[in-house]
């Protein structure tokens, strides 16, 4: 059989109608009623319990990993808002998708990663190739969930990871992962991916630095306090007019920092930065806060997303990729971007423009689904990496 695989997509604002929309679609166009696997993303409009249950029974009770999204990307539409669903079903005997979920990561994003790895490892299989991850993003700490889960995997060089942060249409209020029938908030969903399959990627922000290096010189795990000996706000407003920092959301989606990447990365990424997203800050404290670790010390820049660089970045993401896959044809394709890199900065018409010329280079009849968040994650080199305001493509052939 090998494998097979589709796509549907609703936009129908009642949960059970969309859900089975999405379903039935999905299973029509990859040829069979009773799908091995089921991946779904959708927006945060729907009652999640009510959209994840429809979706799980349509698909005949087939193992589902997925989370909400800011939006979501199904085939060649990419919509955000606040109803749409997309839902992948898989039919393989070539590969093997096995999911899992973990919780509270608002306590310990160690623990949960450190429990997660020891879950996999209970279940391991041969062939492993990587796993995707779709976390709390209001809770999630990267660098923390990473040390847990590579000390506890314990492999040379580290699986894969791919995926990105749950979203809620920048509300910033709860965002959801799903796990068969089941809806979470504050934990990971995980699928481990192994079998008779490749998998490539390609990562591409479109950021540019304003001004000078600056420094860290005062910060607490992931909140920093002080640039330069001045406190971040006042830094920030260096760089906003008027009275902008009193709106948040017009602060993050303007800005975010870019830290000096690893010399080693540099050259695979092609760009010196790896950006930060600042999803909240903490007035009493005076503090902003991010998706990793900040040490005192550290370079860090000012950066803007640049329309020119991001559709530039999207037609580099396109040839990269085709030119892995050589003479390949995609089985699938999952697409992570950030949710700073819709409509916040490109009319809806410009968004699918640059959809569709990524779908034409990497596979244009390919099954595609994916979703806007909150953090993408992906690797560079064999160094599993967070990533904001980026586009993470990860193709399975």
């Amino acid at each position: 059989m090998g494998t097979k695989s589709g796509v549907g997509v609703s936009n129908h604002r009642n949960p059970i109608l969309a859900g089975k929309e999405a379903a039935q679609h999905a299973m029509e166009t990859m040829g069979s009623d009773f799908p091995d696997f089921v991946f779904v993303f959708a927006t945060v409009g729907y009652n999640q319990n009510v959209l994840i249950q429809s979706i799980y029974k349509e698909c005949k009770n087939a193992p589902l990993s997925g989370c909400s999204g800011e939006g979501v990307i199904g085939m060649d539409n990419a919509d955000e808002s606040n109803f749409f669903v997309a839902v992948m079903a898989i039919c393989s005997d070539d590969i093997l998708f096995s999911n899992f979920v973990e919780s509270g990561i608002s306590q310990s994003s160690y623990d949960v990663g450190k429990s997660l790895a020891e879950t996999m490892k209970a279940n391991w299989v041969d062939k492993v190739k990587g796993a995707f991850i779709f976390a709390d993003a209001l809770a999630f700490n990267f660098d923390k969930f990473i040390l847990g889960f590579e000390t506890s995997m314990d492999q040379t060089p580290p699986i894969p990871l791919f995926g990105g942060l749950a979203a809620d249409n920048w509300e910033m209020k709860k965002v959801y992962q799903y796990h068969n029938d089941q809806v979470y908030s504050d934990s990971v969903s995980a699928v481990l991916i192994s079998g008779n399959v490749s998998i490539c990627w390609e990562v591409n922000h479109g950021c540019v630095p304003i001004g000078n290096r600056r420094k860290v010189t005062r910060s607490k795990n992931n909140t920093i306090y002080e640039i330069d000996n001045k406190p971040v706000l006042d830094v920030l407003k260096e760089y906003l007019d008027g009275d902008a920092i009193d709106n948040w959301m017009d602060t993050i989606v303007s800005l975010c920092w870019g830290f000096e990447a690893p010399d080693n990365l540099v050259e695979e990424y092609q760009n010196k930065y790896l950006i930060r997203f600042m999803p909240s800050k903490d007035d009493e404290l005076k503090g902003v806060n991010i998706p990793t670790e900040v040490h005192n010390g550290m370079n860090i820049w000012m950066t803007r997303r640049d329309h020119a660089l991001v559709t530039k970045g999207v037609n580099l993401l396109g040839q990269q990729l085709k030119k892995k896959l050589g003479k390949n044809t995609p089985k699938m394709v999952f697409h992570f971007d950030c949710g700073g890199r819709g409509k916040m900065l490109f009319r809806e018409q410009k968004i699918n423009i640059l959809l569709n010329q990524l779908r034409s280079c990497v596979g244009e009849q390919s099954p595609w689904i994916g979703f806007y968040t909150y953090g993408e994650i992906a690797p560079l080199v064999t160094t599993n990496c967070f990533h904001n305001y980026t586009a993470a493509i990860v193709v399975l052939y």
